[in-house]
């Protein structure tokens, strides 16, 4: 990490103290010590659980991509590129910086640079399928709610999904009509030209036009393997069920009784879209604001909601942070080619 990581982490800190400040301004702090210490905490612990099984699966995902192309990519390997993600993605608009930083620790692990990024944008792909898969069926159980609730969030869902909908798509032509989506992405960069320099927009071109290259190499060898990308979906959609499920498992720890498993994972959805849209790293006051809108008509008393949207955001997004900081540190092992 450079001093300007450092430099916006210590930034999104500080603001996650200050939205926490905010959040309880007006709570009564009796009522939220007694609610703090009346928390299970063995289901916690199950929510715990379902965030390292979150990471820990996305592990496996890479291990399951990599198996077949390196000797000795070892489980540790694989499960700092989700740490460090997580890590990257929080501190960074619209979550960029996760890809480049994983492509990185792939390189420090001794995976060809071409290589890594063919692994890494299958993975983004099925990633990005599976929140689309999960999110349609989400939109069946739970929009109505989130539209009751507040329009202006059913917009950011709708618009939200879009985007998702849209990467799958571009990413779908460029395995099945190659060529013409080649010449279609470089047209519509074309304008970009009119506001960078000469060389800038030349590097930007062989750039993104290699990715595509590559992107489309690996979308060949894959098509061959049916068997192996059926495996990284199953895998992906129990990555997602366990992120999904932790709110429940917050609410259970803290008392919350009479709430529907099904209608909880569909708004954490729906809420996942939402954060998507804040240019913010880590969707830091849209997050805790959906949250709070949504999850109000299943925790009552005001302090619980609060302590609530605090240990959901611990585990989603500082949680995962800390981990990164520590998997940044920890040597990679290396790695031989197969080849």
């Amino acid at each position: 990490m450079n001093r300007r990581n450092w430099i916006v982490l210590t930034l999104m800190l500080l603001i996650g103290v200050g939205i926490l400040g905010y959040s309880l301004r007006d709570s009564n702090f009796h009522l939220l010590v007694q609610d703090f210490s009346a928390i299970n905490w063995w289901w916690m612990l199950v929510a715990l659980l379902c965030i390292c099984l979150y990471l820990g699966l996305e592990a496996v995902v890479v291990k399951v991509f990599m198996n077949d192309r390196h000797v000795g990519f070892t489980w540790k390997d694989a499960l700092r590129l989700p740490l460090i993600e997580q890590l990257f993605n929080g501190i960074t608009p619209f979550s960029t910086g996760g890809q480049p930083a994983q492509l990185v620790a792939m390189i420090q692990s001794g995976v060809d640079g071409g290589l890594a990024s063919s692994v890494l944008l299958m993975k983004f792909v099925v990633f990005q399928a599976m929140i689309v898969v999960n999110f349609l069926i989400s939109l069946l159980i739970g929009f109505h709610f989130i539209a009751e609730k507040l329009h202006a969030l059913s917009l950011l869902v709708i618009f939200g999904f879009l985007i998702h909908l849209a990467v799958i798509v571009g990413l779908l032509m460029v395995m099945y009509w190659y060529r013409f989506t080649k010449k279609i992405m470089n047209l519509v960069i074309k304008p970009a030209a009119i506001f960078m320099k000469a060389a800038r927009y030349e590097r930007m071109k062989v750039m993104l036009n290699e990715k595509l290259d590559t992107f489309y190499q690996e979308s060949l060898r894959m098509k061959k393997d049916y068997g192996k990308l059926a495996r990284v979906c199953i895998v992906t959609i129990f990555q997602l069920f366990f992120y999904y499920a932790i709110p429940f498992f917050i609410m259970l720890a803290l008392g919350v009784e009479q709430i529907n498993f099904v209608m909880v994972l569909s708004l954490h959805v729906l809420i996942f879209m939402i954060i998507s849209l804040f240019p913010i790293p880590g969707g830091a006051g849209g997050a805790e604001y959906s949250f709070s809108v949504l999850f109000s008509s299943f925790i009552h008393s005001n302090t619980k909601l609060v302590l609530a949207m605090i240990l959901w955001r611990l585990l989603t997004y500082y949680f995962g942070m800390l981990a990164g900081i520590v998997a940044v540190f920890v040597k990679p092992d290396r790695v031989k080619s197969k080849s």
